[in-house]
């Protein structure tokens, strides 16, 4: 298993995952489109194999999938690192642009790509879900 690391555009906010990713997934919705200027790669863990240090300001929000969404992010310098789902307690999301190795993203599908502009460039050989895609299957 390969401990992820990670953190902040300052440093202020730094992690450490101590287990694989449940899922890997890049988000073509609004939101997430709106704080990344792109699509955003995310990456889905347990939380309790995430360990913070750093002091994180949350937003929460309703999302188009009905779920309020809180979004992390740094207090000192706005970068946004984490995402919580209120109805699915115990997860997060990271945001895979944290990482300190970025090699150890590895996108399994492309999500929410009716929303997608249409400049939006996939892999063709990830799938694609219209809308948010079941759960990942626990591990």
């Amino acid at each position: 298993m390969t401990t992820i690391t990670g953190g902040c555009l300052c440093g202020a906010v730094r992690y450490e995952i101590s287990a694989e990713p449940l899922t890997m997934r890049v988000c073509w919705c609004r939101d997430c489109r709106r704080f990344a200027g792109n699509g955003s790669p995310n990456a889905l863990f347990r939380r309790d194999a995430v360990t913070l240090t750093g002091t994180l300001a949350t937003f929460s929000r309703s999302a188009d999938s009905g779920n309020v969404v809180d979004m992390k992010f740094c207090a000192a310098c706005g970068s946004q690192v984490f995402g919580e789902i209120a109805a699915k307690p115990g997860f997060m999301t990271v945001r895979a642009g944290t990482f300190d190795d970025s090699s150890l993203f590895k996108p399994v599908a492309n999500i929410w790509v009716s929303s997608a502009p249409n400049w939006a460039c996939m892999n063709e050989d990830i799938p694609k879900f219209e809308r948010q895609p079941p759960p990942p299957t626990a591990k």
